[in-house]
């Protein structure tokens, strides 16, 4: 780096405007401490420029960048003095091992670095369908705006949601939910989040403000059935599904994490069930009263440790695009309720533990969820279990 950049001073307003943009446009530097600098990169159409963070990662032995944006309705010695802190408390991260060191220049770029650190199939699915081939994809990091991220919202909800595909290969599909669109924002939302500081509230540069999930979509889930339509529902589903949706209704795990267990996860010596792949990404152990134990050493008998627990015909595990139809199947056939599906099997478990008087945090742990969750979406019970237990107590 040359003197002249060491000895930059950026936080004078008069001298930062007269900076010229530089050939690659790599910013002016000005040194924070060692190891640690805050670069400026004035815009070449007038603009505000933009802000940037340096900093020496001692283990791969290399300066690593971070673009900080313009930080839009801040003025004056406000935006050198936000830029300044920004900087050195992501060199701190650098210097504690806490940053990769990846080159990152796209918003597709963030999303490919965030599932090297969080790997995971939702992530992945949503950052491949809806980003990669997305314009918002090619658009780069430090020129990242609020305006592209709303266009981007408004191409995700108009984008229809995935039902299902049938054996004759035709796809069906659905309006998409603003619940479902915000579950699909979170992976990108993260991924950003990872390398650009919130911007200014109100402005173009609160690229964070177009991510905002939708308020009052995730409603409580208020399908319910009875035992006895459970088990109307399991006479009707086929024979190769009838284990699948059985564990369903015995176990308190998302369809996609019981599809991932595998014989190895279950000990039945001890009864106990390790959950090693969900959506909170920890894995936890849960031990199994004696007659789920017998039905998950049945399923197990005779097969590999890695081998899936609850297998297909063809011995491969199950999928949402697998169990969707033989649901939808069994649900006529049984005359139940048309939206009933694999995640309401999970919505029941969860309603009969709470309402058998389970601890709020003890149903959380084992179904791998948090308690502000649970209590969103089944406090209800609780507060209903409470009332009746108050009226017990008449004289």
């Amino acid at each position: 780096m040359r003197f002249m950049d060491m000895a930059m001073d950026l936080s004078r307003i008069g001298d930062r405007g007269k900076l010229k943009p530089k050939a690659g446009d790599e910013p002016h530097w000005q040194r924070l401490r060692a190891g640690c600098y805050v670069g400026f990169r004035p815009s070449r159409k007038g603009g505000k420029g933009t802000w940037f963070a340096r900093a020496y990662d001692a283990d791969k032995l290399k300066y690593l960048r971070k673009p900080l944006g313009d930080y839009g309705a801040l003025d004056g010695n406000d935006v050198f003095t936000q830029a300044r802190k920004d900087a050195e408390k992501w060199a701190d991260q650098v210097e504690s091992g806490g940053v990769r060191a990846e080159k990152v220049e796209t918003v597709t770029d963030a999303c490919k670095a965030y599932l090297k650190d969080r790997p995971g199939s939702i992530a992945e699915g949503v950052f491949r369908r809806h980003v990669y081939d997305d314009p918002i994809g090619k658009v780069r990091i430090d020129k990242l705006r609020r305006h592209h991220l709303r266009e981007w919202r408004k191409r995700l909800e108009s984008a229809p949601a995935l039902v299902t595909r049938n054996k004759g290969g035709k796809t069906v599909t659905k309006s998409r939910s603003q619940s479902t669109v915000n579950r699909d924002m979170v992976p990108l939302r993260a991924a950003l989040g990872r390398l650009l500081t919130p911007g200014a509230p109100n402005t173009d540069a609160a690229w964070q403000e177009a991510l905002k999930p939708a308020k009052g979509a995730d409603r409580r889930r208020d399908l319910y059935l009875d035992r006895a339509e459970r088990k109307s529902l399991l006479e009707a589903v086929e024979a190769e599904a009838e284990p699948f949706l059985r564990a369903l209704c015995l176990l308190p795990l998302r369809p996609g994490t019981l599809a991932s267990l595998i014989v190895g996860d279950f000990d039945k010596r001890t009864r106990a069930l390790t959950i090693g792949k969900d959506k909170n990404g920890k894995p936890r152990q849960i031990t199994v009263p004696a007659i789920i134990a017998d039905f998950l050493t049945e399923q197990s008998k005779d097969k590999l440790p890695g081998a899936p627990i609850f297998m297909r015909g063809g011995g491969g595990p199950w999928n949402k695009d697998a169990w969707k139809g033989p649901i939808k199947d069994a649900v006529a056939k049984a005359e139940l309720p048309a939206a009933v599906s694999a995640y309401t099997l999970r919505h029941c478990v969860l309603t009969d533990l709470v309402t058998a008087g389970l601890p709020v945090l003890t149903v959380a742990q084992i179904s791998g969820t948090s308690v502000a969750m649970i209590e969103k979406h089944y406090g209800h019970l609780v507060g209903d279990a409470a009332a009746e237990a108050l009226a017990g107590l008449a004289l």
